[in-house]
């Protein structure tokens, strides 16, 4: 099968390597040109000269809407994956999306379905997430200030980095229903981006949530607590274990690259667990409904 991946930053290389362990014939577009695999300098010459199976979307977030109108305009009717978050912000949809996914591959962290195993027949109450990491430690490799994640208007900010946490707990535990949030930039860093999100919400099955995001942890910390009638159990990723009542079951290190393969088969075998296109678009309203709700420093509410 012959797969475009659209876009060859770090996260295009990675579904890049990943599709050749899947066994893809893989092609690329873009600007940095690369001899050992096939290039394309566009999108129109990559789709007028050659037909593909599957498409991922894996340049800037802000691309990706005109990226997936300009794929409508050649009528390409295969599965597409876009990396997350899907957009920006909310974009009129006038193109047919039904075999667009978007790329929240925590979904399929084994922490993750361990949970969902455990939360079966529970009912939840009260859930606290935490997603901490100093930024200019996310790719040392590069300049911290000049990378997207730096810049607002350009995707960028720890709510759309890390909207990995808003995916997974809409997935665990329903849709938000009202929300009150705290947005900012706090730190020293030399950015213009938010660097702190706090959001208190509630979700249509009556779950309160806690969630804290931030680009300033110099201890990576990521983990999630969840209260049932029952059970308390917390996940902690970076340790990779799952407590339950005070047992402790320690998960064996998980490969980097192994959500992004699990997440491609999902694609294409149609599973249940895959984000799409529509789960993605609620993601970003509800983006913008916390931006609201610290705009205007009240509760937003999902009618």
């Amino acid at each position: 099968m012959k797969a475009l991946v659209i876009g060859y930053g770090s996260i295009g290389e990675r579904h890049v390597r990943v599709l050749k362990k899947l066994g893809m014939n893989v092609a690329v577009v873009s600007r940095r040109a690369n001899q050992n695999m096939g290039f394309y300098p566009s999108i129109q010459v990559a789709l007028d000269s050659n037909s593909f199976d599957y498409i991922v979307v894996a340049n800037e977030t802000i691309a990706h809407y005109a990226t997936l109108q300009e794929i409508s305009k050649y009528h390409y009717e295969g599965k597409i994956l876009v990396e997350k978050p899907l957009f920006s912000n909310v974009k009129p949809i006038n193109f047919n999306a039904n075999q667009t996914f978007v790329a929240y591959n925590l979904r399929f962290h084994p922490l993750i379905q361990k949970l969902k195993s455990l939360l079966k027949n529970e009912q939840a109450i009260s859930v606290n997430v935490y997603a901490g990491q100093y930024l200019p430690n996310w790719r040392p490799q590069e300049d911290y200030t000049k990378n997207y994640s730096a810049f607002s208007e350009q995707g960028g900010g720890v709510l759309r980095d890390l909207s990995h946490e808003l995916d997974y707990l809409t997935l665990l535990f329903g849709e938000w229903s009202e929300l009150v949030a705290n947005i900012g930039t706090i730190s020293q860093l030399n950015i213009q981006s938010e660097d702190y999100v706090n959001i208190v919400y509630k979700t249509i099955q009556q779950v309160q949530i806690a969630l804290e995001l931030n680009y300033l942890d110099r201890i990576t910390q990521r983990y999630m607590s969840v209260q049932t009638n029952t059970k308390t159990i917390k996940i902690d990723f970076i340790a990779n274990t799952i407590n339950c009542n005070e047992e402790l079951e320690q998960f064996a290190p998980v490969d980097r690259d192994y959500t992004y393969l699990k997440q491609h088969n999902a694609v294409w075998n149609d599973t249940e667990d895959v984000c799409t296109f529509n789960e993605g678009f609620q993601t970003i309203k509800m983006i913008e409904a916390i931006e609201k709700s610290a705009l205007l420093k009240e509760w937003v509410y999902n009618d």
